[in-house]
């Protein structure tokens, strides 16, 4: 006996009919309809995500999006034709700082802008790798100076994260 198209039926248990609710007291879900009594939440007038007058999370939340790395390193740059016209053997960031090269706060870094014809030995927090290139061709050598919190991750910085 071939299976025609009204003959199919989903098998029995597997539908559950919709709880009507509010439609009397002849089924659950009668009079007040799951509601409760009384109140804003028994009525139909709030609107979907009030919540009582607490700011919303919608406006809580940043409306900015990405963040600012608390962990992030910031260096004073100074580049090889600085370098080049100071004058010394030795660059070091407290005689970049006692001439005026550099903030007198936070780590040196050494770019690889301009020419470097002498030999100087250079400290400094961090090089770039054509900083590194130039000097060391030039005949000078280069020392890096560990950061002042050690092998680990910078302090973290920001309102939220200070005195803790």
């Amino acid at each position: 006996m071939p299976i025609k198209v009204h003959d199919l039926a989903p098998p029995p248990g597997s539908k559950k009919a919709k709880r009507r609710v509010g439609r009397g007291i002849g089924g659950k879900g009668g009079k007040t309809a799951g509601r409760g009594t009384k109140g804003q939440g028994a009525r139909n007038n709030i609107k979907p995500g009030f919540e009582g007058g607490q700011l919303p999370l919608a406006m809580r939340v940043p409306k900015l999006k990405g963040f600012k790395n608390p962990f992030r390193v910031e260096y004073n740059v100074i580049n090889l034709d600085a370098i080049q016209a100071f004058d010394g053997a030795e660059v070091t960031p407290q005689s970049l700082r006692t001439k005026g090269l550099v903030h007198k706060h936070g780590l040196v870094k050494v770019l690889g802008r301009g020419e470097l014809t002498r030999a100087v030995t250079v400290k400094a927090h961090a090089f770039s790798k054509s900083a590194v290139e130039a000097i060391q061709a030039a005949g000078g050598s280069v020392e890096v100076i560990p950061p002042p919190w050690g092998s680990g991750r910078p302090p973290a910085k920001g309102n939220a994260l200070t005195n803790r």
